[in-house]
């Protein structure tokens, strides 16, 4: 079963999930934005909230989360229980996975963490 929907919003779409996801997200609660349903895994406890974009070929996985106005671009990866929040930037092929926080307005482009 799937854990979202898609909404189309002019290019991009905004995410609604279609069961509780963790302890913070509850069935029909609007996330953040994705370009494509390759962006956001439909398993695990991923999530992407508030402002926060995933474009491109990026994609959030495991129980990650990106929040904030954070964007997530490129062939960028973002997995494990890491999360991407504030005004982070985090593009090229950057993979970002573990326990990390990128946080704040850092950009990253090539760490792999």
């Amino acid at each position: 079963m799937n854990k979202y929907e898609m909404i189309k919003c002019e290019k991009l779409f905004r995410i609604r999930a279609l069961r509780d996801i963790g302890e913070d997200v509850k069935e029909g609660d609007l996330g953040g934005l994705i370009e494509n349903e390759g962006n956001l895994s439909q398993e695990g406890e991923a999530w992407i909230s508030g402002d926060a974009w995933v474009l491109d070929n990026a994609c959030i996985s495991g129980n990650a989360r990106v929040t904030g106005d954070a964007v997530v671009f490129g062939n960028a990866r973002v997995s494990d229980s890491a999360i991407v929040s504030g005004d982070a930037r985090v593009n090229g092929n950057a993979h970002i996975s573990g326990n990390t926080h990128v946080c704040g307005d850092d950009v990253l482009d090539w760490i792999v963490v």
